[in-house]
């Protein structure tokens, strides 16, 4: 896993997200974002992440951030997971992990003495002109908006 650091160029993507939509981050040009990978949707932790992240949305966008998420997952499960949760923002449906390698998050997990590839729940703050701010490796899924806002 090559994971990438402040004060790199986040690399640039395009992937279709939960609608169907093709979504770059030229996009984003201007904006903030919060670009967070997640490893499946609607399982507890990334429900829990993706929960916090939406009660704190108004909160996000008032201070100039817009919010992404991204796992392999297919768009109707993506679309699902939106649906269930009332999320507020679009996942993209990365299914051949294009967005995931370029950005690193890709590489061996252990869970219950089992080691295997996967998805690794990075979070990275992305400023208005496409550089990374700040990565953040540990993240707290009940606490997630709080360690994105710094509060």
């Amino acid at each position: 896993m090559n994971t990438l650091k402040a004060g790199d160029k986040a690399p640039n993507f395009e992937a279709l997200d939960n609608a169907g939509n093709r979504i770059k981050l030229s996009d984003y040009s201007g904006k903030k974002l919060v670009l967070f990978f997640y490893p499946k949707a609607s399982t507890p932790g990334c429900t829990t992440e993706a929960c916090n992240l939406r009660d704190n949305y108004q909160t996000f966008l008032a201070k100039g951030y817009d919010v992404l998420g991204v796992s392999a997952d297919s768009a109707k499960r993506q679309q699902n997971f939106i649906d269930k949760k009332e999320l507020p923002f679009p996942l993209l449906a990365d299914e051949d992990k294009k967005v995931i390698n370029a950005f690193g998050v890709w590489g061996e997990k252990k869970f219950m003495g089992r080691v295997y590839d996967g998805i690794h729940r990075i979070t990275f703050i992305i400023d208005e002109n496409g550089i990374i701010e700040e990565v953040i490796t540990k993240v707290k899924t009940k606490e997630h908006a709080a360690q994105i806002l710094g509060e």
